[in-house]
């Protein structure tokens, strides 16, 4: 994995821990022992699915540039639709408190998607490949096409 995939992984998953790990404490106090491992199971949950998925999208974007839009809308679609049936099928289990759960799984998600956007917003991605014979050749470029 790139240095930059790596970076935005790293910045959008430590938040999501560090607000697992709040809701930890907070479904522990409130619900008890459950609301913890509630909270700490949505919170893996959320950090698998989402860290996968952008591993996913990672690896569309340099095999098949031209399907990456397409690809993050469908990959985001799935992701939230998988989180619903993983909190759908665990709505009535006695292993942890279903409600710690689910909200721990909401604002999981709801902070890896606020800061898998800050990093993408704060990194220094080119749009526009530097042209690599103009610099060889002394720093100018021969101009195509139409000139207005």
């Amino acid at each position: 994995m790139p240095s930059n995939d790596a970076r935005t992984l790293l910045q959008a998953a430590v938040p999501t821990a560090v607000a697992g790990a709040v809701a930890a404490v907070v479904s522990g106090v409130v619900a008890g022992g459950k609301g913890t491992i509630g909270a700490v199971v949505a919170t893996a949950v959320v950090i698998l699915f989402m860290g996968l998925g952008l591993y996913i999208l990672q690896r569309t974007a340099k095999s098949l540039p031209h399907l990456f839009q397409a690809m993050g809308l469908m990959l985001y679609a799935a992701q939230i639709l998988l989180l619903f049936i993983f909190m759908a099928a665990f709505k009535n289990t006695t292993l942890f408190n279903p409600r710690a759960f689910a909200f721990t799984l909401l604002a999981a998600t709801l902070v890896w998607i606020a800061m898998q956007t800050r990093a993408h917003m704060k990194a220094k991605i080119l749009y526009v490949e530097p042209d690599s014979d103009a610099s060889s050749k002394g720093g100018t470029s021969e101009k195509t096409g139409h000139s207005s």
